[in-house]
């Protein structure tokens, strides 16, 4: 159920509630795209719907204030340029760079042919400079297709390559999520894949 997002006046987001009949107690709020979702047991009530909507999506906004992450897609595309500039000589230029939510097995996925980038929701919750580093491969994959030397030298450029990588690879071992990290068919462990085309 979409709303506007505005609250007393207050402008907001656009606000999306999702009821599921399979959620018991919990909730839970996410980006997709410029939208603030949140997932509400199917039970709740209005007023109920109404307390956790303002209080989640609340949340929502301070952690990504915090985090300083990309919270929308127009932000998302700025860092990527950003990100672009800094580390590949502005070379990787995407048509689009897209939050979405229907990765499961990839933190991030790319279609070279088309220039567009996706990146899991999943990446919201996590520090920035890990973004920046899923950001900067898949830019790595406009350049460059398949893992190969040529790719890993472009994507060497990002100063904290070891660390984001070692700290995907905790949360996809810890098993914190079901989805983005798992191994992939042709052993790409990082769930991130260089084109979308031939997954």
């Amino acid at each position: 159920m979409p709303l506007d997002g505005s609250a007393g006046g207050n402008p907001g987001p656009p606000v999306e509630v999702r009821r599921s009949p399979r959620r018991r107690k919990t909730v839970s709020a996410f980006w997709e795209g410029s939208t603030a979702v949140v997932a509400i047991p199917a039970r709740f009530s209005r007023a109920e719907e109404e307390h956790w909507v303002e209080r989640m999506v609340a949340r929502l906004q301070q952690d990504t204030a915090r985090r300083g992450r990309p919270a929308t897609d127009e932000a998302l595309m700025g860092r990527a340029g950003e990100l672009s500039r800094q580390y590949l000589g502005g070379r990787a230029s995407p048509v689009s760079i897209r939050w979405v939510t229907n990765q499961r097995r990839r933190w991030g996925s790319c279609t070279p042919s088309q220039r567009t980038i996706r990146i899991s929701h999943e990446l919201q919750r996590m520090p920035e400079w890990v973004v920046d580093y899923v950001i900067v491969h898949e830019l790595a994959h406009l350049l460059v297709s398949g893992h190969g030397p040529a790719f890993w030298r472009l994507v060497a450029a990002y100063p904290r390559l070891a660390e984001a990588k070692a700290f995907l690879a905790g949360v996809a071992f810890a098993g914190s999520h079901h989805g983005p990290g798992q191994p992939d068919e042709d052993g790409d462990d990082w769930g991130l894949t260089d084109d979308e085309e031939r997954a």
